[in-house]
């Protein structure tokens, strides 16, 4: 019987070929075509993209870094809160362990200054000198509530000796941009500057602040400081209207036995001192502000009446980072007696200022009249003159200052000054 091949294996062996047909066709049906011919020119302009995304890919890094650094610090030339910190060990510490809470973190930024000063005045002498060492603190405590401390360690001119003082305290709480509190001892909203430059030197352009802004403790005749409560808010964006609205103890009586005239812990009357103030900012002009003020209080000074206190205040400043225009002019009004008496102290000051590199000259003349029968000022009399000087950046954090100053008295004769100064933030 002839040898014959099984149907079924005849059928499988068949199919096997059928398939490897296929798929020799199909790889030869994928085998790519002969590369074409590339333009160098084509090549050369594609790895110049390349580079040129990669620069930017750096660059764009560089500020994400920039800006997470920027969290985390203070900025050295505002005033802001800093961001609350994430939970650390301190949470098992304070019974938080395993919880999502933000812990608060204390913030601080440091200021000084040292000076030197010469005069012509019959029995000064020159010399230099220690300035204010400022440690401002911020730390946020919720979203809406943070702290900011101001606390001055600085040398009395007659004793020389060292004395720490808080500047500000203040609890803050923001509702909505319509409506900030604060309380603690703030610096009042009388004016422009008082709450433009705090108390630092390197803030301001100038050596010192006007003096008619001068601090209490230094012969100044505002309510620069206040004990109470105070709110802060937008009226209207589009107008870029403020207002700020201020309850406090108000001041001590200005007397030789008055160590110190902001009211901490007492208040010698029952009455409170007021003070509302609106000022504009317009988005059309960058930097330009405009606005007044006014202030209200009784102060009853030892062994004399009672004196009502109210004080007017106006400013136009128009500030940017080349050029700085300040213009402020307030008015006292002391009442005073059974028949009442009513004196008006008028003041101003005018600044200019304009910088070329880390170069600012600049140049301000002071205005203040107190009449000789003024209850708490008389001492003071008429006081005027200008101030003009350099400054000099030496880096973002230090700045030298050289100023001539000539003070011009009733009744005195003038007195030149020269002065400089080298401030700093740490």
């Amino acid at each position: 019987m002839p040898w014959t091949t099984p149907a079924a294996p005849r059928s499988r062996l068949l199919a096997f070929a059928l398939l490897l047909a296929a798929a020799c066709g199909s790889l030869w049906a994928q085998q790519p075509a002969p590369p074409a011919t590339v333009d160098p020119e084509t090549v050369k302009a594609l790895l110049q993209r390349v580079q040129d995304l990669e620069s930017q890919l750096t660059a764009l890094k560089s500020q994400v870094q920039n800006l997470a650094g920027a969290k985390t610090a203070q900025p050295s030339r505002t005033e802001a809160a800093p961001t609350a910190g994430a939970p650390d060990a301190m949470d098992s510490m304070s019974g938080h362990a395993g919880k999502d809470v933000s812990v608060p973190r204390l913030q601080i930024r440091g200021y000084g200054d040292v000076s030197g000063h010469a005069d012509d005045q019959k029995g000064d002498t020159n010399a230099f000198a220690l300035g204010q060492l400022n440690l401002f603190m911020t730390s946020r405590l919720t979203d809406k509530a943070s702290f900011l401390a101001e606390t001055v360690i600085e040398a009395d001119s007659v004793t020389n000796e060292f004395g720490i003082e808080p500047e500000r305290i203040l609890l803050l709480y923001g509702v909505r941009d319509w409506l900030n509190f604060s309380i603690g001892r703030y610096h009042t909203a009388i004016g422009y500057h008082n709450n433009a430059y705090h108390h630092s030197a390197l803030m301001q352009t100038t050596l010192e602040r006007p003096f008619l802004f001068a601090f209490e403790d230094k012969g100044g005749i505002l309510p620069i400081h206040n004990v109470g409560v105070s709110a802060t808010g937008v009226i209207s964006h589009r107008l870029g209207l403020h207002y700020v609205a201020e309850v406090g103890n108000g001041r001590a009586g200005r007397s030789v036995d008055v160590t110190s005239p902001v009211q901490n812990v007492t208040d010698d009357n029952n009455g409170k001192a007021v003070n509302l103030a609106l000022f504009v900012r317009p988005s059309a002009v960058p930097g330009l502000q405009f606005g007044f003020s006014g202030y209200r209080d009784h102060v009853t000074p030892p062994a004399q009446a009672k004196i009502t206190e109210s004080i007017f205040a106006a400013h136009v400043v128009y500030q940017q980072s080349r050029f700085e225009f300040l213009n402020e002019a307030v008015v006292l009004r002391h009442t005073a007696g059974i028949i009442p008496v009513t004196d008006n102290i008028s003041a101003f000051y005018s600044q200019i200022s304009r910088r070329w590199g880390n170069y600012r000259p600049y140049f301000r003349y002071e205005y203040m009249n107190v009449p000789r029968m003024d209850p708490l000022y008389s001492s003071v009399g008429l006081l005027h003159g200008p101030k003009t000087g350099l400054r000099y950046e030496l880096s973002e954090f230090t700045a030298f200052k050289l100023e001539y100053g000539r003070d011009m008295r009733r009744g005195l004769p003038p007195v030149n000054r020269l002065g400089s100064q080298l401030a700093f933030e740490f």
